[in-house]
């Protein structure tokens, strides 16, 4: 079982790839039956190719990630963070607070985003 440094350092990985836009990257941090959940109450994306296709909505789009307080136990994280996206010339930022969940080899099994539209603002 990975360790809850291990699995803090997967999130750590995985909002660098969200922040460059990388979707194929983003989705290999996840097992291959993994879903997401983002936002909690939308669409289950299940499995890493359709997992792919859901980050496939940032691809090669400017942006950055802070997170302001991470918890990791055991094997689940959960986070605060902030997504910042620049679409030249408009822009947008989330307050995310997200939850993973990892399996033996330090992929991601689920991931859950809860946030709404109060917590977008854009710019």
């Amino acid at each position: 079982m990975p360790s809850p440094e291990q699995n803090a350092a997967t999130v750590h990985r995985y909002l660098e790839l969200v922040a460059k836009g990388a979707p194929d990257e983003v989705a290999a941090l996840y097992a291959s039956d993994a879903t997401v959940e983002d936002p909690v109450g939308g669409e289950v994306h299940i499995g890493r190719q359709a997992i792919r296709g859901f980050y496939a909505n940032i691809e090669n789009v400017k942006g950055s990630t802070e997170i302001y307080t991470l918890r990791a136990l055991g094997h689940e994280v959960a986070f605060f963070w902030k997504l910042s996206l620049d679409f030249g010339g408009s822009g947008m930022s989330i307050d995310i607070i997200s939850t993973m969940s990892f399996d033996e080899d330090a992929q991601i099994t689920s991931m859950k985003a809860y946030w709404g539209p109060e917590n977008v603002t854009t710019t």
